[in-house]
C-alpha cells in the first residue's frame, strides 16, 4: 500500500490534531500526583482533551477500553487504566490519540512520578534522546529502514534494547496508517520505502532494559519485556516539509 503524501491544508489539519495532544500531555504532567490512580488519570486526560475540542481517538479502539495509555513501571505500551495507585518512585508512560476533523494526532511521554532513582532518569532519556536523535537524523530520500537502524543504534550504544514486534507507523486520517516503523533493523537498510515530503509518520522508541522480547499480559493490551525491568516509551508525531522533519506534537 502506497504512503499518503499530505498536502500543506492537511498537513495543518494533523498539527492541529496534533497540538491538542501536546497540550493534554503537558496539563497531565503538571498535574499528575502520587496518590492517583490510573483511572483517575485517564479520565482528567479525556475530559481535558475534550475540553480542547478532540475526541480521544484510543477510546474503542481495537476495543481498547480507556482514552490513555498508562504504562507504569514495567509496562512498556499499551496499559489499560485501572485501579493502581502510582507512587512516589514510579515512572508512568501517557500515549493519547486524538481525533479532530477528521484528522489524527498520536504522542507519548514517560514521566517521573516525584524522586525516581538515576537507573530510571538514564532510561527515561534513552527513550526520549532516541526520538530527537532520530528525528534531527530525517532527510528526504532516505529509507524507513535506515531510520530504524538509526533508532536501533543509539539505544544499543546507551546500553538499552528496543522492544521487537511493535513500532511507530503512519497517521492522518487514520490513527495507524503505512509504513510501520520498527525501532530496529530487520532486513538491509537500504531497502524499502524512501521518506519523501508530504509523509506524516509517528516515531515511538520503546526501551527495554535486557531483553526486548515482549510479553503480553492476561488483560490482552498491556506489553512488558520477558525481563520484567522498567521500561519507558517516547513519542513524535513529524510531517515532512522542505525536505526535514517538523513535529506536530510539541509545544
Amino acid at each position: 500500500m502506497a504512503i499518503p503524501l499530505r498536502k500543506p491544508n492537511e498537513i495543518a489539519k494533523l498539527k492541529k490534531a496534533g497540538n491538542l495532544v501536546a497540550q493534554t500531555l503537558q496539563y497531565l504532567q503538571d498535574n499528575v500526583k502520587a496518590g492517583m490512580t490510573l483511572k483517575e488519570i485517564d479520565k482528567m486526560g479525556e475530559d481535558y482533551l475534550r475540553s480542547l475540542g478532540a475526541i480521544p481517538s484510543f477510546k474503542g479502539l481495537y476495543g481498547f477500553t480507556g482514552s490513555v495509555c498508562t504504562s507504569l513501571n514495567e509496562a512498556v505500551i499499551h496499559g489499560i487504566p485501572d485501579d493502581k495507585i502510582i507512587k512516589d518512585g514510579d515512572i508512568l508512560g501517557l500515549d493519547i490519540g486524538s481525533k479532530l476533523d477528521g484528522y489524527y494526532g498520536d504522542a507519548a511521554i514517560t514521566m517521573p512520578i516525584g524522586e525516581i532513582s538515576d537507573d530510571d532518569k538514564r532510561l527515561i532519556a534513552c527513550s526520549k534522546d532516541a526520538l530527537y536523535h532520530a528525528i534531527d537524523s530525517i532527510k528526504v530520500g532516505m529509507r524507513f529502514k535506515e531510520l530504524s537502524k538509526i533508532l536501533e543504534d543509539f539505544i544499543t550504544k546507551r546500553g538499552f534494547v528496543p522492544l521487537r514486534n511493535f513500532c511507530g507507523h503512519g497517521i492522518g486520517k487514520l490513527p495507524h496508517e503505512e509504513p510501520s516503523i520498527l525501532n530496529y533493523l530487520e532486513g538491509k537498510p537500504k531497502q524499502g520505502p524512501k521518506i519523501k515530503n508530504g509523509m506524516v509518520f509517528c516515531i515511538e522508541p520503546m526501551i527495554c532494559q535486557e531483553s526486548g522480547n515482549e510479553v503480553i499480559l492476561e488483560d490482552k493490551w498491556t506489553v512488558v519485556s520477558e525481563d520484567g525491568l522498567r521500561t519507558s516509551h517516547y513519542e513524535h508525531q513529524v510531517a515532512i516539509i522542505d525536505n526535514r522533519a517538523v513535529i506536530l506534537t510539541e509545544l
